[in-house]
């Protein structure tokens, strides 16, 4: 078994049980969690997800970078998110999800926001972390003002964290703004799925 500590969609239980096939919900397999000496960062450049938008502005972008949240390096800081225990053909599932995220161990810097609930994260727990070439990406096309993030994304973060209640969702709300347009985007293509051994 391995925890993950989401800080992201993976925090809404709809958007994680449309990978591991169940769902979830605080104090029922989902804890709130703090992870220290990291924040939030809209640096994430998908290498998968292209899609199509009209800006605020009318410009239209055509085959544009679709960009979510990630997190970096930041001592002294935290964020908040939830952590869940998945087993090796979800934590598969996972990792094919987050495929250009780097999961990294980080169970020396996680606590549970409940100290009074009946869990204990006697296993590792894991973040998944943008890998370079995926900051590279979002960077890239931020540069030339062909990214930007899906207003749906946004919305099911915005409305997970504020299912936590009102404390965590203005603590989500500190996360810097990003430096690329929330639009209503069209994919194309969507991601090919991976094939599952079970």
């Amino acid at each position: 078994m391995t925890w993950i500590f989401g800080y992201g969609s993976l925090v809404s239980p709809t958007s994680l049980a449309s990978t591991i096939g169940r769902t979830l919900s605080i104090g029922s397999g989902m804890h709130i969690a703090e992870l220290a000496d990291y924040r939030r960062a809209w640096n994430y450049g998908s290498e998968v997800l292209r899609g199509d938008w009209v800006d605020e502005a009318g410009r239209r972008t055509t085959g544009g970078l679709v960009v979510s949240l990630g997190i970096v390096a930041a001592p002294g800081d935290s964020i908040n998110g939830v952590v869940f225990a998945v087993n090796d053909d979800e934590l598969a599932d996972l990792d094919w999800r987050e495929r250009a995220y780097e999961r990294v161990d980080i169970t020396d810097r996680v606590t549970l926001d409940d100290q009074s609930a009946c869990v204990e994260l006697a296993d590792s727990v894991a973040v998944y972390l943008p890998q370079p070439a995926a900051i590279a990406r979002y960077e890239h096309h931020r540069d030339k003002g062909t990214a930007g993030i899906r207003r749906t994304y946004w919305e099911i973060v915005d409305a997970a964290f504020a299912d936590l209640g009102a404390r965590h969702a203005e603590w989500y709300r500190r996360t810097p703004a990003p430096d690329v347009p929330v639009v209503d985007i069209t994919l194309n293509p969507l991601p090919a799925r991976r094939r599952r051994s079970r």
